[in-house]
C-alpha cells in the first residue's frame, strides 16, 4: 500500500497581540471561539491538527493585517510580529512554517521586510490581506514589493479583506444587515480578490517580473471557473497577451474554506493539478470538514498527493 501523504495547509491564521491591539478602536472582535484559535499558537492548534491528521500548517496574520495602518505604525508593528512569529516556528519546526506581514502602506520597507523575513526568519513569503488603505496591490507603488519578491524567487498570497465602502454602499447595504456574511466569505470576500487578480494580469507586472508568483486562496476566487470568459471578452479588444495564459503561468491557488468536488476539478482542468494546494482557511473554517474531503477527491493517488503537499513543498521550499 503507498504511504499516505503529508498534509499541509497554507493560509492558516493567527493574529499577533500588538497589531491586535493598534486596531483596538475598532470594531475588529471576532466571535470567541475563533479569537481563542486565532491567539494560540500551540497547544490548541496542534491538538486539533493531530485530530484532523494535519503534518503543517504555513501561518499568516489575519485580516485586517497591517494594510489598514498608517505607515510608521505598520512598519514598527511588522519587524515585531514577524520575529515573534519565527519563534514559534523555531519551537516546532516540524509543525510550522510561516508567511510574513509586510507593511505595504510603505512599500519599499515592506520590500525590505519581506527580504529580512525570508533571508533571515526561514519564511516562505507574506500574505497581504486586501487593499493598502484603499488601494489596489496592483499600483505600481507597490511593485517594488513584487520586485523583491521575484528576485526572492518566493510567492505572495493576497488574501481578501472587507470590500470598498463605496462598493458596500452601492452594492450589498440593502442586505448587509440581515445578512453579514454577503460583505465577507459568502460573496463580498470574492468579488473583491478576483478583481484584484484581474488586475494583476492587467497592470503589466508580470512583464516586468517574470518570476513573479502569486496565490490566490478559495479555489482561485471563482477565476478558473471564468478564464475562458474572461479571456475571449479582452480578446475582442484585441492586441496584448492571452489573460488565460497569463494567468495560468503566474497564479497558484488553494482549496481553503472550498472542499468541493466539482469545483476543484474544474480547477485542475483549467490550471492543471500542479498549480493547486490543499487548505484550510482555519480558525475561519474548522480543520475537519477539509481533511474528511480530501480522500474523496476523485483524482488518482498521485494527484491527490501533490494537492495534500507535494505542491506546497515544491513552491514554498518546504
Amino acid at each position: 500500500m503507498p504511504a499516505k501523504p503529508r498534509v499541509i495547509t497554507i493560509e492558516e491564521h493567527y493574529q499577533d497581540p500588538d497589531v491586535l491591539r493598534a486596531y483596538a478602536a475598532e470594531d475588529q472582535r471576532q466571535l470567541p471561539a475563533i479569537a481563542e484559535r486565532l491567539n494560540d499558537l500551540t497547544n490548541l492548534r496542534i491538538k486539533e491538527m493531530d485530530e484532523a491528521g494535519i503534518d503543517m500548517q504555513v501561518l499568516s496574520h489575519a485580516n485586517p493585517g497591517l494594510q489598514k495602518m498608517d505607515a510608521a505604525t505598520a512598519v514598527r508593528l511588522a519587524r515585531n510580529a514577524n520575529d515573534r512569529l519565527a519563534e514559534t516556528v523555531r519551537a516546532h519546526p516540524d509543525r510550522f512554517a510561516a508567511f510574513a506581514a509586510i507593511p505595504t502602506p510603505d512599500p519599499k520597507a515592506a520590500a525590505d521586510e519581506l527580504e529580512r523575513a525570508v533571508t533571515q526568519l526561514g519564511f516562505k513569503g507574506a500574505l497581504i490581506n486586501g487593499t493598502t488603505n484603499g488601494v489596489f496591490f496592483d499600483d505600481k507603488r507597490f511593485w517594488p514589493i513584487c520586485e523583491r519578491a521575484a528576485a526572492l524567487d518566493v510567492p505572495l498570497y493576497l488574501h481578501p479583506t472587507m470590500p470598498h465602502q463605496a462598493v458596500i454602499d452601492t452594492y450589498y447595504k440593502d442586505y448587509a444587515q440581515d445578512w453579514p456574511m454577503l460583505l465577507r466569505a459568502a460573496w463580498g470576500f470574492t468579488v473583491e480578490t478576483a478583481t484584484q487578480g484581474v488586475r494583476m494580469v492587467l497592470s503589466g507586472v508580470f512583464d516586468a517580473y517574470p518570476n513573479l508568483k502569486i496565490i490566490l486562496g478559495h479555489l482561485g476566487e471563482g477565476l478558473p471557473f471564468l478564464l475562458w470568459r474572461i479571456d475571449m471578452g479582452f480578446s475582442r479588444g484585441g492586441g496584448g497577451k492571452s489573460f488565460r495564459d497569463v494567468f495560468s503561468e503566474h497564479f497558484y491557488i488553494t482549496t481553503s474554506g472550498f472542499f468541493s468536488n466539482p469545483a476543484l476539478l474544474c480547477c485542475v482542468q483549467e490550471l492543471g493539478v500542479d498549480r493547486i494546494m490543499f487548505s484550510v482557511d482555519y480558525p475561519f473554517v474548522a480543520n475537519k470538514p477539509g481533511t474528511d474531503w480530501l480522500p474523496t477527491i476523485p483524482l488518482c493517488a498521485e494527484d491527490k498527493a501533490k494537492i495534500a503537499s507535494g505542491n506546497a513543498v515544491r513552491l514554498l521550499k518546504l
